[in-house]
Formats: structure tokens, C-alpha cells, sequence
């Protein structure tokens, strides 16, 4: 058996959730050489660029988590301004972009999973995306794990779906079906001048949590239940660029889209490393 079926059957034996959490307490110590040589051992393996860090060295990092969590030097990042354009929420790469056709999303080639499972199960709320626009981007290592605000919009309502903690890469995507639906995420919809935007924060194996800006840590959940909270009482705004979350050990962003409200750009659709705060989507004007 080669390396890739090991670690594929690897996938659905390991306890996932059990190792995560334990993963999460350990990039949580704060013994300082354990931490620093840590650090250091991750940016060397992963060439992690700390120039655009807001802290170089490993030792302004009170944990592994904090440096994995870390924040960018102001100006790391520009932020097209334009309010016809939908920007890039992370640093990462393109996993798959498209149309959402019959309610199904594009995971790997022969692989299609549906927005209504992916949204925990509520076909209203999938309705919405019908024949919309999706793009799933990839957050690998060594990249900026802070997510962002792609367009102004209003909190609507948050959910918490437990699920399983696949690995999240090339090969999972292309051997493990209903990869992203099958995943603990958060889902986050919100309001906007085009219509409902959804924004899916996938977990995976060893990702000890997620955050967002105005729930703190979503994951893991106390309970293994899908937990909705609506903030029609709470309005909470976001605007384009503003921080909406962070990983914990990163993972995925999936972006739905309502039909007919924009078009990919294409100097996006057309880039392997893409960057937080470039141009994304371009609106169609009236």
C-alpha cells in the first residue's frame, strides 16, 4: 500500500476530533523553548514569510497558536476599494470556483457535493444560491490565516454544524466525497446590496477551532448539534476588508453567491496564489 492509501485510510481510522483538540492544547504551551523551537521549525519547513509579519521572530509569539494566528504589518495588504467589487477574504489558493448548477457544488473532478448540505440541511436557505456563484479557496500551512470581510454586509445569522475532520487538501478532495459537507463548519450569512451572501469556515483534521469577531471560539462546540443563532436583535456590520475570524490551524473558506449579481474577475480566476483584498467578483451594474 503506498503512502497516499495509508494516509487516505489513515483519514477514516485516527480519531479525528480527539487528536484535533489534543493538537489544540499543545499549540496553546507556552514553555518558551518549546515554543520557539516549534516557531522556528514550522516557518523553515513551510518557508513562511515573516517579513510581512507585524512580529518577525518567534519569541514576540506567547504560543505556537498566537504565531499561527498572527497579524500582518500594516500595508501588508491592499484592499481594492471599488464598491463594484467583491474581494478575496484570505490569503491561500483556488480549489474550485463555478456556477452553482442543480444545487451542486464542484469539490474534485467526478466529485459534486450539494449547497444544501453544506448549509446543514436547509433547502430555503440553498434556494437562494440557485445557479449562483461559489468559490472554495484553499488556506494551505504557510499562508495568512485571518479571514476577512469580502463586502459590506449585516450579520443575519451564524451556524454551527458538527460533523467529521477530514484533512483538507488535493488528495481528500479528490478520494473523499462530500468532503466539505461532511466537515465541522461554521456558517455565516449575511446580508448585502446584491442579496444573501454565505461565508462557510470548513474545519479539518487538527484545526483545534474557529473564530469569529463577534462570537469568539465557535469550535468545537459543546454540543454535536447544528446551533443557529440569528442576529436580527444584534445588528452586527461588517465592512469590506474589516476582520471576520481566524483558523486555528487552517482549512477552508467557501463564498456563496446569489445568481446573476457578479462575474469572477479574471485576472483572479487565472492566479495559483491568491492574496487577501485583491479584486474577486466584479458586480454586474443594472
Amino acid at each position: 500500500m503506498n503512502k497516499s492509501k495509508w494516509f487516505l485510510l489513515s483519514q477514516h481510522t485516527l480519531p479525528q476530533h480527539f487528536l484535533s483538540r489534543v493538537m489544540g492544547l499543545l499549540t496553546n504551551c507556552k514553555i518558551k523553548v518549546v515554543k520557539n523551537y516549534c516557531i522556528n521549525k514550522f516557518i523553515k519547513k513551510y518557508q513562511v514569510n515573516m517579513q510581512e509579519a507585524q512580529y518577525e521572530s518567534s519569541v514576540e509569539y506567547q504560543s505556537f497558536n498566537d504565531f499561527f494566528t498572527r497579524k500582518l504589518k500594516v500595508g501588508a495588504r491592499s484592499i481594492i476599494s471599488d464598491d463594484n467589487t467583491i474581494i478575496c477574504p484570505v490569503d491561500g489558493s483556488i480549489s474550485q470556483l463555478g456556477q452553482i448548477v442543480d444545487g451542486q457544488l464542484i469539490q474534485a473532478k467526478g466529485f459534486n457535493f450539494t449547497a444544501q448540505n453544506l448549509l446543514g440541511g436547509e433547502q430555503s436557505l440553498a434556494e437562494k444560491f440557485q445557479h449562483g456563484l461559489f468559490a472554495t479557496l484553499y488556506l494551505s500551512p504557510k499562508d495568512y490565516h485571518c479571514i476577512h470581510m469580502p463586502y459590506d454586509g449585516r450579520l443575519k445569522k451564524m451556524l454551527y454544524i458538527p460533523g467529521k475532520l477530514f484533512s483538507v487538501n488535493q488528495l481528500t478532495a479528490a478520494n473523499v466525497p462530500n468532503l466539505f459537507a461532511r466537515n465541522e463548519r461554521v456558517v455565516c450569512i449575511f446580508d448585502t446590496a446584491f442579496g444573501e451572501m454565505a461565508i462557510v469556515l470548513v474545519g479539518a483534521f487538527f484545526v483545534a477551532s474557529i473564530h469569529t469577531t463577534w462570537a469568539g471560539k465557535i469550535t468545537p462546540g459543546i454540543k454535536r448539534q447544528i446551533t443557529e443563532v440569528t442576529y436580527d436583535q444584534q445588528p452586527i456590520f461588517l465592512k469590506k476588508g474589516e476582520l471576520l475570524g481566524h483558523f486555528e490551524l487552517g482549512s477552508t473558506v467557501i463564498i456563496l453567491l446569489p445568481a446573476n449579481v457578479a462575474q469572477f474577475d479574471q485576472q483572479f480566476v487565472q492566479q495559483e496564489v491568491i492574496k487577501m483584498g485583491q479584486a474577486m467578483l466584479n458586480l454586474l451594474l443594472p
